[in-house]
Parts: C-alpha cells; sequence; structure tokens
C-alpha cells in the first residue's frame, strides 16, 4: 500500500508542476503582447496555485 501512496504523490506533484510550468508559459504569452489583464488574472492564479 505505501508503494501505491507514493505514486499517487508522485504524480500529484508531476501534475501541480505541469500546472506551474504552462502557467510560466501562459504569464510570458501575455506579457509578450502587452496583455496586461490577463497578466493579473494568471498571477492571481499562480498566487492560488502557491
Amino acid at each position: 500500500m505505501n508503494k501505491k501512496r507514493q505514486k499517487l504523490q508522485e504524480a500529484a506533484q508531476a501534475h501541480q508542476d505541469n500546472l506551474r510550468k504552462n502557467l510560466q508559459h501562459r504569464l510570458e504569452v501575455a506579457r509578450t503582447k502587452g496583455d496586461m489583464s490577463l497578466v493579473r488574472q494568471l498571477e492571481a492564479e499562480a498566487d492560488y496555485l502557491g
């Protein structure tokens, strides 16, 4: 059972890492386009994710 829990934790961590990586990319694109409204929304999302 311990290995199953470890695999679940690893998957959850990978998911969080992917969310952050995707969010960083979206922020870069929004900044490049000068869409400050979207930048603020994405920064709020980043704060929520921690």
